[in-house]
C-alpha cells in the first residue's frame, strides 16, 4: 500500500496521499450506509459513540459526522478495521502495532459548512502514548472547492505548546486557528488539498493541522476517516476530564488501565495478532 517514497513525503510533510485505498466495489454501498446511518438507522442495534448530526433534526449546511459508526454498521466496520490500514498506519507511525480509537463517518453536501483546523493529538490527554495516526477515505472524487482535506504542509514538526484552540464545527475562519499557530512558531504557512479519486485519500501525523473548507462545489464529499493509537496504549486517568476524554473514558476498567479490545481493537500487530472477530 505505501512506497518508500510514500513513508518519506509522510515524514517530511506529516501526510501523504494515496490514489486507491478501498476496493471500487466498495464505495457505493458505503454511500448507501452513510444514508441510513444519519438517518439513524444502525444495523447492529449498537448506537455510535457520537451523533453530531441526524437529518430532520439538524441545521442542513452543516457538515454531518458520527464518530464510531463501525459500532453500529458491518460494512462500516469492516472498512476501517482493516488489517492493511492498520499495517500501513503503525508503518507510519512507527509502532509494533495499531489498535482503532475511533472512526469518523463524514458527509459534507453542496453547500455545507467548514470545519475548523485542529491538531488531532491535541485532544487525547485521556490515553498515552499521546499520538494518533489516521487515515482518511475519500468515497467522492474530491478537489479543492468542495470541502476536501486540507492540511499544514510540515505542521507536525511544529512546536506543541500553547496551540489556540477555535470552533469545530462550521467556524467564520476555519483557517483562523493554524494561522495564527504558524505565526506564533515563525513558520511559512503551506496548506495542501486532498484531491484524490474515489476509493483513495491520505494519511496524516498526529500533530498535523487540518481542516476543510465550506463545499463550494455541486458534489457530495462523504469520507471515513480511522483513527489510530499504538497498540500499546493505555488509559491516562488524569486526562480523562480534557479533550473527548469524557466521551471515550467511559470504557475504562474499574481495576487497570488496559484499553479493552472490544472497544478499541488491534486492528494489526508486528507478531501476526489481532483481535479476535473482527
Amino acid at each position: 500500500m505505501l512506497a518508500v517514497e510514500d513513508v518519506e513525503s509522510f515524514l517530511a510533510d506529516g501526510f501523504v496521499t494515496v490514489d486507491s485505498l478501498i476496493v471500487p466495489k466498495l464505495i457505493e454501498p458505503l454511500k448507501e450506509r452513510f444514508e441510513r446511518l444519519f438517518r439513524g438507522e444502525f444495523e447492529t442495534g449498537t448506537a455510535p459513540d457520537e451523533v453530531n448530526w441526524l437529518e430532520e433534526r439538524d441545521d442542513p449546511t452543516l457538515t454531518r459526522q458520527i464518530c464510531n459508526g463501525w459500532k453500529a454498521d458491518r460494512l462500516i466496520a469492516s472498512t476501517v478495521l482493516n488489517a492493511h490500514l492498520g499495517e500501513a498506519v503503525a508503518t507510519l507511525a512507527g509502532w509494533p502495532g495499531a489498535r482503532i480509537v475511533q472512526d469518523n463517518v463524514l458527509w459534507k453536501p453542496p453547500g455545507a459548512r467548514s470545519l475548523g483546523f485542529h491538531r488531532d493529538n491535541a485532544y487525547l490527554t485521556w490515553y498515552a502514548p499521546t499520538e494518533m495516526f489516521s487515515c482518511w477515505i475519500a468515497l467522492d472524487g474530491t478537489v479543492a472547492d468542495g470541502g476536501t482535506l486540507e492540511i499544514a504542509r510540515g505542521s507536525h514538526q511544529w512546536p506543541t505548546e500553547a496551540d489556540p484552540f477555535g470552533e469545530f464545527h462550521a467556524p467564520d475562519d476555519y483557517r483562523a486557528t493554524v494561522t495564527a499557530a504558524a505565526e506564533a512558531v515563525g513558520a511559512a504557512l503551506d496548506i495542501a488539498a486532498v484531491e484524490v479519486p474515489a476509493g483513495g485519500g491520505s494519511f496524516h501525523h498526529g500533530w498535523a493541522w487540518h481542516g476543510s473548507g465550506p463545499n463550494r462545489s455541486d458534489r457530495h464529499r462523504r469520507s471515513l476517516v480511522l483513527h489510530c493509537a499504538s497498540s500499546e496504549a493505555r488509559f491516562n486517568r488524569d486526562g480523562f476530564g480534557q479533550g473527548n476524554g469524557p466521551v471515550y473514558s467511559r470504557y475504562a476498567r474499574l481495576t487497570d488501565d488496559e484499553m479493552d479490545e472490544n472497544h478499541f481493537p488491534i486492528l494489526w500487530r508486528n507478531d501476526g495478532y489481532r483481535t479476535p472477530g473482527i
